[in-house]
This record gives C-alpha cells, structure tokens and sequence, in this order.
C-alpha cells in the first residue's frame, strides 16, 4: 500500500477495520487486527489495521475493531421463494412431500406477486445469516432476480424447466422462451448471474437437456440442475437409460464448468472423478439431504478427488432453515460421525466450502469469496461477544463449530451496506413479515379442504 503522490492518504469509499479478518486467500492469512478499503464496490487494500489507516481515508468507516471480518458467504443451492411453504409438510418421503404438498400448493399459490413476497423473505433471512450470493433454480424467475436486487444480494438465477408445464402456467416450449428472454434481460447485471435450470434428468429430457445446454453455451451462462440426489432418481435413469444420473449427463455432454450440480449423494467413484475431471460445480447440501432421508453425499471422496464443492441450504420447504452457518456446522459433523474419521470434513473445509469453495462451483471465484484486492467487496463482520463465542483460540475453528447465524452483526454487498448492527437497511421486514403472513394463512386454509 502505497501513499497518494502529495504524500496525503488515498481515498476510498468505505473502510472496514477490523478485529480478526479472515480472508480465505490462496494463502489462508487470518490478520489479528486487520481492515480493508473499497472503493467503487472492489478491495483496493487489505492487511494490518494500522496501515490501511495510514494509508487510506473514507467518508464512510465500518468500525469492527472487537469483531471477526470475513468474506460472505456463499448458499449454492436454494429456491428462496419456497420460504412461502415453510413447515407446510414435514417428515415424509420426497415424493410424497412433492406430489401430494408442493406441487399442489404451487400450482395454486405462486405468481408473481407470492413469489416476490417470498424471495424478499428469503432473501431477508440470508442476509441476516451473512450470505451475499445465492444460486436459485425456481419459477417466475424474472421476480426473484428482481426481489433479490432490490434487497441488495448477489445471485445466480435460473429458471426451473422441465419436460410438463410449470405451476407458472407455461408450457416447455413457453418455459424455454421465458428463460431466454431471463437471461437476455439480466446478462451483465452487476449482481445477477441469469441461468438455465433444468429440474432434474428424470424430469427433463436429453433433447432438452441438450438443448437448454446449447443455449448456456450460446449465452455464456450458467447451467443449474438437480443431479443424483436420491436412490429412486439412480433406479428411474437406470431403467429408461441404462445408466446412473452423472454418467447420462455425460453421455449427453452436459459435464462442463459451466454446470452446477445440486447434491451428488448417489455418486461412485468413477462418477467423482468424472466431476472433478470436467470442473462440474458440486454443491452438498446436508441439512436437506438429512430431512428427506435422501442419504449422506461422499464429500471426502470429493474434496480428494478436487471437485469444485460448494454448500447449500436447499430451499425452506425441505430445509426450514436457510442458514449457511448451520450447514457449515452440519458439513463438519456429518460426514465425522459416518467416517468414523474426526478428519474427515475438518471445520477450514467446511468452511471454504461456504465461501471461495462455494464461489468456485458458481463460476465467480474471480470476483467473490475472499477477501482480496481486486474482489468484489462481499464482507460480513461476526460479532464476538457472545458467551458461545468466548475464549477464541482459533478462528476457523469458531466459523466451523461456535458460530451462528444470529451473530451476524453487518453484511456488505459489492460495496454496499446492506445489514447494519443487525439492521437490514434495503427492507420493511416487518411488511414483509405481515404479507407472507397472509398468504400462509390462505395456504393452510387451502391445505385443510
């Protein structure tokens, strides 16, 4: 860091000062008294508190001088709308929670105006639980990428398409052209990364599959799909196709970088290594898998295999949670137990899973999940003072297994300040509390007919 050529500090738009600042850099530092310097949304500087101090000056400071700042976190798979079905069916089996709950309820309930309601909720709740990016695959797409931005959040958002109409009331053909017309309005955007989202191989066909693979090729864009995610899935491929969920998509020449594949529970070696070889983003989502009974996703294998791993909440309706910091914890704990290895996920794992990891699967690890000059400035500052959080010896180790989503105190996105002393800045949460308050009293009126 180098002072302006008068010989006067530079200027920045913001300054961070930390407190601990884990960066989760190539090099893994963690500065005891650290901060940082933004300026037009990006890291201009990050190091020792005392000299970002002496070499930068802001209008605006971020004092965290007794917290933890690390980089945002990254939920790399979720349907944020599905906030609006929270708690409506639990404890049963995927397909009949699906066929027999959801679908119904969405073919009644979601439109524009339920989904921009649900996403703000959503949204809301990430932020609050340090997320600054978030993957979605949903319908009316076009609303969450807008709710989304409005709350301030960075996002990847697809489109679901399958193979029969859609509770949004389109056909494939319709679907399609909607997804197109999505990812042409929302190509560049600075914070949403517009996509392609084929449900799943048993729901959506080769054809189009390859086809929804052409046109992500065509715009440069994402392609988001459910991939391996129950035994049931593995026996459906088996029958029609003769072959296993990964192995079908590579088949079809879907395994690509551009590719981010939901859970991968039900994945041998081989198939591994055929994700890793072809830099598919993987994103495990524990908690989900976990509820539903869908099984235990082999992240040791993939993480020495060198897939691109991510961690994700799922949505609200099979998760009821979308806390990040819940799945780091999970992520860690899990796959101990199943091992019978206190190595197996280790916390520094987990936790890059939740960020540079998690940026990597989503193809933006060159502007997100650490904090480094250049980056886009995604920041959350973690408030230490807790009684859960003291003594502190090592740091990841607290992001691994002590801290929670409520300590949270101020979330930055792209520059912006989004979340500040737990106050979310870019909302009404009370409006939004109250409007998803009356749809779900409709919904459960409906449900008990």
């Amino acid at each position: 860091m180098q002072p302006a050529a008068n010989g006067g500090p530079q200027q920045a738009d913001l300054l961070v000062v930390g407190g601990i600042v884990v960066t989760m850099d190539p090099r893994g530092s963690v500065l005891d008294a650290g901060a940082l310097a933004v300026r037009d949304g990006a890291i201009v500087a990050i190091g020792p508190r005392d000299e970002v101090l002496a070499t930068y000056t802001a209008a605006r400071t971020v004092d965290a001088r007794r917290d933890l700042l690390m980089p945002g976190l990254v939920n790399g798979h979720t349907h944020v709308p599905m906030t609006l079905f929270r708690g409506l069916a639990d404890d049963l089996p995927l397909d009949a929670w699906l066929q027999q709950h959801i679908w119904p309820a969405e073919r009644e309930f979601l439109s524009p105006e339920s989904i921009r309601w649900g996403t703000r909720l959503g949204a809301a709740e990430m932020v609050r639980g340090g997320v600054t990016t978030f993957c979605d695959m949903y319908f009316y797409a076009e609303e969450i990428a807008a709710a989304a931005r409005e709350v301030g959040l960075r996002g990847v958002v697809s489109q679901g398409i399958l193979d029969f109409p859609t509770p949004q009331g389109l056909d494939p053909e319709q679907n399609v052209a909607y997804a197109v017309r999505l990812v042409e309005r929302w190509r560049g955007d600075p914070l949403i990364v517009p996509a392609f989202g084929p449900h799943a191989p048993t729901t959506v066909s080769p054809p189009l599959l390859q086809r929804l693979h052409a046109l992500a090729e065509r715009y440069d864009v994402p392609l988001v799909i459910h991939l391996a995610e129950t035994r049931a899935e593995g026996e459906a491929i088996q029958q029609k196709y003769g072959t296993t969920p990964v192995r079908h998509l590579a088949n079809l020449g879907l395994l690509d970088r551009r590719l981010i594949a939901a859970h991968c529970v039900w994945v041998d070696d081989e198939e591994i290594g055929l994700l890793a070889r072809h830099q598919v983003g993987v994103v495990h989502n524990p908690r989900s898998n976990l509820k539903l009974a869908d099984g235990v996703a082999p992240v040791p294998a993939m993480l020495a295999a060198g897939v691109r791993l991510g961690l994700g909440t799922d949505g609200a309706a099979s998760n009821n949670q979308i806390d990040l910091f819940a799945e780091i914890d999970a992520a860690t704990l899990i796959h101990k137990a199943v091992h019978l290895d206190p190595l197996a996920v280790p916390a520094a794992k987990a936790l890059e899973m939740a960020t540079i990891g998690g940026a990597r699967a989503l193809g933006l690890d060159h502007l997100i999940g650490s904090l480094e000059v250049g980056k886009r400035a995604d920041v959350v500052v973690i408030a230490l003072d807790e009684d859960h959080l003291v003594p502190l010896y090592n740091p990841i180790s607290h992001l691994g297994y002590a801290v929670r989503s409520a300590d949270v105190r101020t979330v930055i996105v792209d520059g912006r300040v989004v979340l500040e002393d737990r106050a979310l800045l870019t909302l009404d949460e009370r409006a939004v509390r109250r409007e998803v308050r009356a749809l779900a009293s409709e919904i459960a009126r409906r449900q008990r007919r």
